[in-house]
């Protein structure tokens, strides 16, 4: 079997002894790092690194377009500081301060959108379906790889988190619930719109997806950034419509990329049709499947779960971490995978070291 093949017996809970070596992207700084190094060549891509450390494919590497704002805000520089800090405007309409040597997430200073005229100017005529948003001469290119076929869906409410920063969507969601219900509304229709419209289309060029994947990020080290029972309630039936669009065109996975700590919110997504949670973030809570699997059975899937964090020690750790990984693989229906990009801490030998192991040990 090829790996697309594999992935879909695992997801499928199928008698296999393969086991495909996943991750989840590098940071640049991590690659970077590596270069200096001598073990990447300078035009080298992550796909190159990971084929050379031995990995079979990213997960979550999708088909995608302009899911969302288009055309995106033009990334420019607002103001220069004396420290060689800067503020810089991103493509999604945050002002970000940049310091320089940090690598971290910048810290978000200010946002274009603050209510309704801001709206109504700047985002809602970007977010107007039309057919440029998707090139399709990539997606020929995008087929002919090894790997699930994916179709990014985007965001249904951590975009919208980031368009108006934490703060100023808690204040939208109590002071203009009129506003709120419209963004949110505006957005999850968008992202159907593109779905169907993809969907179709792949059905013309004789093309299968195997997932649907969503991006949301909307929980840290202790739960949700918004209240389980409004998310529920406001985007809840929008995944539902997604999710049913994607059976009809013969879609059973639907994956959910959300870090930090999802158990409250697990069940919107279950209830609605999302089935495969990732990168399921170790963290310091200790995320895991096992415990989703005990309470919710074989509808929960996974794909992610092995502590990133490993790769910054040695060859004793990485054995001790794949024991650790043993009986949740024999659950069947998960594939392990770095719960996030791998960091710069991480060492290279570490890192091919692990893709070794875990081909000896589940193969």
């Amino acid at each position: 079997m090829n790996n697309r093949e594999i992935f879909l017996s695992v997801m499928r809970f199928e008698q296999n002894k393969k086991m495909p070596i996943v991750h989840f992207g590098y940071w640049d700084e991590t690659v970077e790092k590596w270069k200096q190094e001598g073990h990447v060549k300078e035009r080298e891509s992550w796909n190159d690194v990971s084929v050379k450390q031995g990995f079979d494919f990213g997960f979550g590497d999708c088909f995608s377009g302009y899911p969302c704002l288009y055309p995106p805000f033009e990334t420019k520089v607002i103001k220069e500081l004396p420290d060689g800090s800067r503020h810089v405007l991103n493509f999604q309409g945050v002002i970000e301060l940049q310091k320089p040597g940090v690598v971290s997430i910048p810290t978000e200073i200010g946002h274009i959108l603050t209510d309704r005229k801001s709206w109504e100017k700047e985002f809602l005529p970007r977010l107007k379906f039309n057919e440029d948003r998707y090139d399709f001469n990539w997606f020929k290119n995008y087929l002919s790889g090894d790997y699930p076929h994916g179709l990014y869906a985007g965001s249904l409410y951590g975009i919208i988190r980031n368009w108006f920063g934490i703060v100023g969507l808690s204040y939208i969601a109590a002071d203009d619930e009129e506003l709120y219900d419209e963004v949110i509304n505006t957005v999850c229709n968008l992202v159907f719109d593109n779905m169907k419209f993809v969907l179709e289309k792949s059905v013309s060029l004789g093309i299968q997806f195997d997932y649907i994947h969503f991006w949301e990020d909307i929980c840290f080290n202790t739960g949700p950034l918004v209240n389980p029972k409004v998310f529920a309630e406001k985007v809840g039936p929008y995944y539902k419509k997604i999710t049913e669009l994607g059976k009809q065109f013969g879609i059973n996975f639907f994956s959910l990329d959300c870090d930090g700590k999802i158990d409250s919110l697990l069940p919107v997504w279950l209830d609605n049709g999302l089935n495969i949670m990732f990168p399921i973030e170790v963290g310091t809570w200790g995320a895991s499947i096992k415990p989703w699997r005990e309470q919710y059975g074989n509808a929960v899937l996974g794909v992610g779960g092995m502590d990133k964090r490993i790769f910054a020690c040695g060859k004793k750790e990485i054995d001790m971490e794949i024991e650790r990984l043993k009986p949740l693989v024999a659950l069947g229906g998960y594939i392990p995978c770095p719960d996030h990009r791998i960091p710069p801490d991480a060492q290279w030998d570490t890192v091919k070291y692990y893709c070794q192991k875990m081909r000896e040990t589940f193969s």
